[in-house]
């Protein structure tokens, strides 16, 4: 009777605890990689985009792809990953790393190999070209030269050092056909395909890139011969010879940038090959246009609020004034306290602060950055980067000095690949970076609204501070240029800089500028100091090296 009696109890118990459901949310803390370690490769915070969820190693020339030595895979505390988080690693393709705590994040790691591939020949006309995938190497030769008795000066086509070729390279010197050579390397063995071909052209351009006080020439001739170029201004009679020391020569291949031309004017140019010469091509430079109040003289003040510019909505700069005004507090104004020899009246003062109410609250960076203020999120702002823009300048130059305090703010996420502590120095920061940036590819943010695209085509960025994966990359596939200037101590009194932009190629023409000053390099984290100040004045674009 009383077994029978407890299970009676029993089966009501069970039916209750079937009924129960477990409500409770996990917590949602995402997982990243934070820095990989390891031999024979290179690895940066830039080459980590939290954003994509993916990690590019830039692995050294005779490094194994197929066996990378990671001593460490740094994640965030308190997470797993379903791959071993050191050892050898097969990148030759992707690797898909999936990362966990209460939530999957999916994570890819990338491999970037280059690899130098030569292939020149005895009176080669240009240079040579490569199909990785295909295997053929291919060079041109004049029309007429004798294909049966061809002379290979230099054939590498693998890592330096570690590669063997057979048959070697001297014994191919038939070429009335492709001529075939086996390569071996690690483990990999590879049959290239070489072609020596004929053709009529001695001397060609191969791509001319027009700026505004620069023309950059790439141009193709017979090797062994006096390369180079010539120009002028269209309607003069003269040809200017670019001095040989100015012209990169590389086989049949050769290039340079002429300088200190003049903004929108036609000219005439001519690459030659010994006597060769190609036809004549005219290009017309670029305008050249000034950087909107760069030296900060136009400030308004509206509701109490302070902005760069003669209104609020006519401000070429933004600031984040406006979320900081929530605690009565301006990050950034105007002063009298000019550079040496400056025409105008005010200079900008960039002062991170606590923005918060009796004491409570968190760091904001005192900055300055053409683009707008987007919009407040309880503490957390959103900024938008970025003015239309299409000019190439080559550097900005300006003046600034800056107050580095002891950093005194350290908010609850850290820069990948950085740890920042309480009592370090703070960093100021100036950069600048042209580009093709979308409202639609960098422009979306707030996710608790379904990823609302916040950018405009005049604002295509928006860098909202509780993600960090909106904040700037300069890495990211939209960069064309970039340059940045970081102040790791004080500098008391004025100093002029430069801002050199390096660009990854000079044919890609920007839409848009970007250009950011932070009195705390990292405050976009808030972390940073109170006492970081940073002035800065006379900001203007260069364009002629």
């Amino acid at each position: 009777m009383n077994k029978i009696r407890r299970l009676l109890l029993y089966v009501p118990m069970l039916a209750l605890a079937s009924c129960i459901q477990n409500d409770i949310p996990y917590p949602v803390i995402a997982i990243d990689i934070l820095e990989i370690k390891g031999e024979g490769f290179t690895c940066t915070a830039s080459d980590i985009d939290a954003k994509l969820r993916t990690v590019t190693l830039h692995l050294d020339e005779t490094t194994d792809i197929s066996r990378v030595p990671i001593t460490e895979i740094v994640i965030t505390e308190g997470g797993s990953a379903s791959v071993p988080l050191s050892g050898e690693f097969d990148l030759r393709s992707d690797l898909p790393v999936t990362l966990s705590l209460y939530q999957d994040y999916e994570w890819t790691l990338k491999a970037e190999q280059q690899i130098e591939r030569i292939f020149t020949v005895e009176s080669q006309i240009g240079a040579a070209e490569f199909d990785e995938e295909k295997h053929t190497a291919t060079v041109h030769v004049p029309t007429g030269t004798d294909m049966q008795h061809i002379t290979i000066k230099e054939l590498k086509l693998g890592p330096a050092g570690i590669t063997t070729m057979t048959p070697d390279p001297s014994q191919l010197t038939s070429f009335e056909t492709y001529r075939t050579i086996d390569i071996r390397y690690h483990d990999f063995e590879e049959r290239w395909s070489l072609y020596v071909v004929p053709t009529d052209v001695t001397a060609e351009f191969k791509q001319v890139d027009a700026w505004t006080r620069l023309i950059w020439l790439y141009g193709e001739g017979r090797s062994g011969t006096d390369l180079g170029f010539r120009y002028r201004k269209q309607g003069d009679t003269p040809w200017i010879t670019v001095p040989g020391d100015k012209v990169e020569v590389s086989g049949g291949a050769f290039k340079t940038c002429l300088t200190g031309l003049e903004p929108e004017t036609a000219y005439e140019l001519v690459a030659y090959s010994g006597e060769d010469e190609s036809p004549v091509e005219t290009v017309t430079t670029e305008p050249e246009t000034p950087l909107t109040n760069g030296g900060f003289e136009e400030w308004c003040t509206e509701k109490d609020i302070v902005y760069p510019g003669p209104t609020r909505d006519a401000a070429y700069w933004g600031t984040g004034n406006t979320g900081a005004a929530v605690a009565n507090t301006t990050l950034t104004n105007k002063v009298t306290d000019t550079r040496p020899g400056s025409t105008g009246q005010y200079a900008a003062q960039l002062e991170s602060k606590l923005a918060g109410i009796a004491g409570i609250g968190k760091l904001a960076a005192g900055n300055l950055f053409i683009g707008q203020y987007v919009g407040t999120r309880g503490t957390n702002g959103i900024v938008g980067f970025g003015r239309p823009f299409t000019r190439r300048p080559v550097a900005l130059r300006g003046w600034a000095k800056y107050n580095c305090g002891k950093i005194t703010d350290v908010g609850t996420t850290q820069p990948t690949g950085v740890t920042i502590a309480k009592g370090d120095p703070d960093n100021g920061i100036i950069y600048v970076a042209l580009g093709t940036w979308t409202p639609e590819e960098y422009g979306v943010c707030e996710k608790e609204t379904d990823n609302k695209m916040l950018g405009t085509a005049e604002v295509p960025i928006c860098v909202d501070t509780r993600d960090k994966n909106t904040f700037f990359n300069p890495k990211s596939a939209a960069v064309i240029a970039y340059g940045e200037l970081v102040f790791d101590k004080s500098v008391s009194e004025w100093q002029q800089f430069t801002i050199k932009l390096a660009y990854n190629a000079t044919n890609r023409v920007p839409t848009h500028i970007v250009l950011v000053c932070s009195a705390s390099r990292y405050g976009d984290y808030y972390i940073g100091s109170r006492d970081s100040k940073m002035w800065v004045d006379d900001f203007e674009l260069v364009y002629d090296e």
